[in-house]
């Protein structure tokens, strides 16, 4: 029997009961946390030899608030977690807020496993964790994963949908898109420090067939769109707004913005990209002389002055003279006033759902810290550190305030700015696609990930892109929210996919005792053991069921696949 013959044939509330039924009451705790909230409104306007390193100068910015550690101090991952939940705590103390209990370890293993890898652990690997009875156990957990090739791919997800924005122009680029991917997770498991990765972004060149930095480019293809992304992204700032008339809201000029597009004018992609993406050829990125005076490709409003830093000095550059390794090595500067703190505050929202300046990429006066004492601890050590990635996601996820459950204490309606529970994050669609595969296998054949060759001119054609673009969220969108509709429910519920006898016999294997088929299924799809209550009510079911075992068993797998518990990070 199908699940839409099912849902006809016990009808809509039916339905609704007997899938209620399947969920523990943390579930349903856990979607009452992510009611509806306001939503972002976040801004939607967009977007050779190396010189040597640009001294900064004293920006006109109220200068961030010193961090509370002493200056010079380099503490070691344990001890910028500890710090962290020492600066949390006595906020929490000030306010008589109470912090909610530490995890329990099926809770930190898969927000963890989310989190660091985008992906659910396998049961085998869910099963060694939950025994072993280590004290440094989950340590010795984030090491591992810090360690897989998954560190990389889960930041290269992130960051190929934040350096190429989701639009109907960049559809072109799918062909290329690979090639970025693949950079951005060979620079992340390598552990490349940011600042040189962030360099090699800016600078790069040559054909992007070979560099896959240069994609960038093609999906930025004009000084305001560069400008525009590389700000928002890399100095966590809302530049755009300055674009055709002084910022609104912040002290940020016009003539500030287009002396930060200057470094881009002369950049080119040389070859037209439509026709290079039709006859599958390369295109070669490259900075040439700029036309004087010319506003080609550019919006009404701009205007052609020399570079300069953003609230910063104006550089010497020669006109035959590459631009953009003068920006980059200012940018990228320890003592760049907004780098380092920005992929703090960033990183920071990742896990936990905010920043310490929400939005991540909106900092400026107007919109302060709420720890601004540990947002300059955070990038302080960031950069004394090296900008070493690893690091400073070591640090957070080995924060006790990083290991709280996600329920409150009394059911209290705190803040979430207080950071006294964790937040609650539905899974991204690449996060719940890798996660549904990893239980039921990959669509379509091998490492294709599922290629469909039917798929329409500039679609994705492979089945994860595919899902990811169904799925697809708003960019700027606050990562607590639910963002899926009823059109993204509807397929997950009607996907023959999930009411399949083949997963539930991969899963079960030759068990012939409910109790056990029952066991491996949560292992598998919840990275848990089911509760006593779960057993002896899906066993009641299974005898009362007239279709055969693992007909009955693909029902409950069915609902698993299908309940809150799967579908958030909690």
């Amino acid at each position: 029997m199908t699940n839409w013959t099912r849902m006809r044939a016990i009808g809509a509330t039916a339905l609704l009961v007997a899938f209620l039924a399947t969920c523990t009451s943390a579930e349903v705790e856990a979607a009452d946390e992510t009611k509806p909230k306001k939503p972002n409104k976040k801004k939607k306007d967009k977007a050779a030899p190396t010189p040597a390193p640009v001294k900064t100068a004293s920006s006109t910015k109220s200068p961030p608030i010193p961090g509370l550690l002493a200056p010079g101090a380099k503490l070691n991952a344990s001890q910028l977690a500890a710090h962290i939940d020492e600066v949390l705590n006595k906020r929490l103390a000030k306010e008589k807020v109470p912090a909610s209990p530490r995890t329990t370890d099926e809770e930190f293993l898969r927000r963890v496993y989310l989190d660091i890898t985008g992906q659910i652990p396998t049961s085998e690997q869910a099963i060694a964790f939950l025994d072993n009875k280590d004290e440094n156990k989950r340590a010795k957990l984030v090491d591992d994963l810090l360690a897989s090739k998954q560190f990389g791919e889960r930041l290269a997800d992130i960051w190929q949908s934040l350096l190429v924005e989701r639009n109907s122009d960049n559809r072109r680029l799918a062909q290329y898109m690979p090639n970025l991917r693949k950079w951005l997770t060979e620079q992340f498991n390598a552990n490349k420090p940011w600042d040189k990765m962030v360099h090699e972004i800016l600078t790069a060149s040559g054909d992007v067939t070979n560099n896959g930095a240069a994609v960038f480019f093609l999906a930025n293809p004009s000084a305001d769109k560069m400008t525009d992304t590389t700000t928002r992204m890399f100095l966590g700032v809302q530049l755009q707004c300055a674009q055709c008339h002084n910022h609104p809201f912040t002290d940020y000029k016009q003539d500030e913005y287009w002396g930060m597009a200057a470094f881009f004018m002369k950049t080119r992609a040389q070859g037209n990209v439509k026709a290079a993406a039709k006859e599958n050829k390369g295109i070669v990125i490259s900075e040439t002389a700029a036309a004087k005076g010319k506003k080609a490709g550019l919006p009404e409003s701009a205007k052609i002055l020399p570079p300069k830093f953003l609230q910063d000095a104006s550089p010497k550059i020669a006109n035959d003279a590459p631009h953009r390794p003068v920006l980059a090595n200012w940018m990228t500067s320890k003592t760049n006033p907004f780098f380092a703190r920005a992929m703090a505050n960033r990183l920071w929202g990742q896990y936990f759902g905010r920043g310490i300046v929400n939005p991540v990429d909106d900092m400026h006066d107007a919109n302060p810290a709420t720890h601004p004492e540990l947002l300059s601890d955070l990038a302080n050590q960031f950069a004394a550190h090296d900008f070493d990635i690893k690091y400073l996601v070591r640090a957070i996820v080995l924060s006790e305030a990083y290991q709280r459950t996600s329920r409150p204490v009394n059911n209290a309606d705190v803040e979430p700015e207080m950071y006294a529970r964790m937040a609650v994050k539905p899974l991204s669609p690449e996060q719940l696609f890798d996660a549904m595969t990893r239980v039921i296998g990959t669509p379509g054949k091998g490492g294709d990930k599922g290629k469909n060759k039917a798929a329409g001119k500039g679609q994705p054609t492979n089945a994860r892109d595919q899902f990811v673009a169904f799925f697809g969220i708003e960019d700027g969108a606050d990562p607590t929210e639910y963002a899926a509709g009823i059109p993204q429910v509807l397929r997950l519920m009607n996907s023959p996919q999930f009411n399949t006898t083949a997963a539930v016999a991969r899963i079960t294997g030759n068990s012939k005792v409910p109790a056990e088929s029952i066991e491996k299924l949560y292992l598998t799809v919840l990275s848990r053991r089911p509760s006593k209550e779960e057993t002896d009510r899906i066993t009641r079911y299974l005898k009362e069921s007239k279709d055969p075992p693992r007909e009955a068993l693909s029902g409950v797998l069915w609902a698993l696949l299908n309940s809150s518990e799967f579908a958030l990070n909690r």
